[in-house]
């Protein structure tokens, strides 16, 4: 399945042809009875993580024989109804944070 660190949300999955990759989990949710996660790979330099085009990578769980494993979606309407709904959250998520900084950047300047 995936080993999980302690910091940030990261988790190493293994593919399958075996290789290892690390993730951050940008965000969780439950549609229609399933649960899905949203998940950017993490690269070992920031270098690296420039070149990478940030692609969001889609997943969802799936039991086998009584354990839980992080699956792709093999549906492409499935995936990309999943992922478009992801992207939205997560500008909306990114957009709120913003105004909120500049919420408190205007508090700072009024105090001034």
């Amino acid at each position: 399945m995936a080993e999980m660190y302690d910091e940030a949300n990261l988790y190493t999955l293994v593919d399958e042809e075996g290789v290892e990759q690390t993730f951050e989990m940008l965000d969780t949710m439950e549609v229609d009875g399933k649960q899905y996660y949203a998940m950017i790979p993490v690269y070992d330099t920031p270098e690296e993580q420039l070149e990478n085009d940030g692609e969001l990578i889609v997943l969802t769980s799936e039991e086998v024989d009584g354990e839980e494993y992080l699956a792709s979606i093999d549906d492409d309407e499935e995936y990309e109804r999943i992922g478009n709904l992801f992207i939205e959250r997560l500008n909306k998520m990114f957009e709120d944070d913003e105004s909120d900084e500049d919420d408190e950047e205007d508090e700072d300047a009024d105090l001034k």
